[in-house]
């Protein structure tokens, strides 16, 4: 559920903007509260803490401008979700708005339901998506500390093996060799830290390289060395899943429709999604029963199909119940008109009534005690399916399993 704060001296203008979130359906549910003054719509952001604040700029005991400067006292800058809503058409005040914190700005009379929807929908997620990706930058300037203590210890050990090997002129080939490989690695380091806040995908895949390159080089004599290494190894692992899987939700958002439609048939389709997951279906001893036979092909694009049945596949996987080997049926059909994928399993299962309005939105995750994934997968998913005019339905009970039916494409606004 997300809580919207309307600040608005204006009674009718405030109603017309709750009727008209109050049908929106980016969101399942939401909490509008409003305020009629500036002072008041301070005193609200403190007790509510709303996930976004929609600011008229003429208010009686201030204006927007300084309001918005009060609203970044009492929350960090990257926390602030504000759309700026003005009487006219002032773009010089739209961009002072923008410079001064918020994320968009609507002038009253030139929106419409759909709009201020959409417009209040982008500010939530993208507020969402900074949080979240300055959360992780935290944890990689972590990593690259714990790095660099890893780099002065074995600077360390390099001394010491120069000294030992000084009369060994075959040594000192291997150590001169070593020599140059870490004054390498400690440059492409200091450029890691100099870039780490402009892009996270090159300086991970080189901390990746350098992490290979060190475990299969490099003599270490502490004896906690294999735990420090295991340590790293985890920790770039999960940057690396989640980053991976933030560039796939980044490209299908910036570049939808770019990829052709064309015949697919699912036994082929579902054959090669399950030689890509077969080291998880091996270690988990995983059954999988398919069955295309009342809808053996669809006219779809083949990577967005493989990127839904990879990710709803892998979830199954992923949550299964610690108590019996996954079973999962995977099967197509006709409903109504509408192409349906259908994927159930017999695993860990979620409280719909707890988390269903949640399923699809970012980064949301309901079984902590699985030590994988990034909240990502169903997020990518829904969009995937949305684009196509379609929609997912999902049934589930929590300790028997879980039921996805994908509409894979609308048939005037039934499906």
């Amino acid at each position: 559920m997300k809580r919207i704060l309307l600040i608005d001296d204006n009674p009718e203008d405030r109603m017309l903007y709750r009727r008209f979130l109050g049908q929106q359906s980016g969101f399942q549910r939401l909490e509008i509260v409003e305020a009629s003054s500036g002072a008041d719509g301070l005193e609200q952001f403190r007790l509510q803490q709303p996930d976004c604040v929609l600011l008229d700029y003429n208010l009686p005991d201030t204006d927007g401008l300084d309001l918005l400067v009060a609203l970044r006292e009492l929350a960090p800058p990257e926390t602030l979700c504000v759309v700026m809503i003005t009487g006219g058409g002032n773009e010089s005040l739209a961009v002072r708005a923008l410079n001064s914190g918020a994320l968009d700005y609507l002038v009253k009379q030139q929106f419409d339901r759909e709009l201020l929807n959409k417009t209040v929908l982008h500010a939530i997620e993208k507020n969402e998506w900074r949080q979240y990706v300055a959360r992780y930058h935290g944890e990689l300037q972590g990593v690259n500390r714990e790095l660099r203590d890893s780099l002065a210890e074995l600077t360390e050990i390099r001394q010491e093996l120069n000294e030992k090997n000084a009369q060994l002129s075959a040594a000192n080939q291997e150590i001169g060799a070593r020599n140059r490989l870490l004054a390498r690695t400690n440059q492409d380091l200091d450029n890691f830290v100099y870039a780490a806040s402009h892009d996270l995908r090159q300086p991970l895949d080189n901390l990746r390289g350098l992490f290979d390159e060190l475990r299969r080089t490099a003599t270490f004599q502490d004896p906690e060395e294999a735990v420090v290494m295991r340590l790293l190894e985890d920790s770039l692992h999960s940057l690396s899943t989640t980053i991976t899987d933030l560039a796939a939700v980044v490209q299908e958002q910036r570049s939808p429709g770019e990829q052709s439609a064309e015949q697919v048939t699912f036994a082929s389709l579902v054959a090669d999604v399950l030689k890509a997951l077969r080291p998880q279906l091996e270690a988990t001893d995983a059954h999988v029963d398919t069955d295309f036979s009342a809808l053996p092909a669809l006219r779809y694009v083949r990577s967005s199909l493989r990127t839904i049945l990879i990710n709803l596949l892998g979830n199954a996987l992923k949550y299964r119940h610690p108590d019996r080997a996954p079973h999962i049926q995977v099967r197509t059909y006709q409903a109504d008109g509408c192409p349906v994928l259908e994927v159930s399993d017999n695993g860990l299962g979620m409280n719909m009534d707890r988390h269903g309005n949640e399923l699809f939105q970012l980064f949301r995750r309901f079984h902590p005690q699985v030590g994988e994934g990034t909240g990502v997968g169903l997020f990518l998913v829904n969009r995937l399916v949305q684009s196509e005019s379609g929609h997912i339905a999902v049934e589930s009970e929590e300790g028997q399993g879980t039921v996805f039916r994908v509409f894979l494409h609308g048939k005037r606004g039934n499906c």
